[in-house]
């Protein structure tokens, strides 16, 4: 496994987060701008991609 592997995958887990606490706290404004929580959560499923990439690719391939 590459050595960046462990440091990205918790710097996108910690970018989720955040973005997580954002788009909650939009939509618990009556005002919440609608267009930007759909580029949150945009965001959001680009990085659950990558992270779960970053998950697979530290996994061996197992031939049976």
């Amino acid at each position: 496994m590459n050595d960046d592997h462990p440091r990205m995958l918790e710097v996108l887990k910690a970018e989720h987060r955040d973005l997580d606490e954002r788009i909650r706290l939009l939509l618990s404004e009556p005002t919440g701008d609608q267009l930007e929580i759909a580029r949150l959560k945009r965001r959001k499923l680009q990085l659950k991609d990558q992270i779960q990439l970053l998950v697979d690719s530290s996994i061996p391939d197992i031939i049976a």
